[in-house]
């Protein structure tokens, strides 16, 4: 593409949009992880015995292993949510905006 068209996408309303939709569900979805990733050890440092804690009576499971276990798969949950939006949405309005780009070239 010409740096004219790159030109027309940049000024597009749509393009800000994008950018703005894409940055701040990026920065959300990354405040959560840092938040209970950073919560985990926090509570590891300065609770270890509760994490030592069987979940209930008898069991083998500790709940420090359980909640690792819980954070794990909302992780992958969290990374599976934003690659259906990344590539639904964002990947939806990316094409209109060069479609639209491209229609003002010809």
């Amino acid at each position: 593409m010409s740096s004219i068209i790159y030109d027309r996408l940049r000024r597009n309303p749509k393009f800000h949009e994008l950018v703005t939709k894409r940055g701040s569900f990026a920065w959300t979805l990354s405040a959560i992880v840092l938040i209970i990733f950073y919560g985990f050890f926090m509570l590891i440092a300065f609770n270890p015995k509760m994490l030592g804690q069987p979940i209930a009576e008898g069991s083998l499971w500790a709940i420090g292993y359980t909640v690792e276990m819980v954070m794990f798969v909302f992780f992958w949950l969290l990374t599976l949510l934003y690659v259906r939006r990344a590539n639904g949405e964002f990947d939806d309005l990316t094409a209109e905006i060069i479609k639209e780009a491209q229609k003002e070239t010809k």
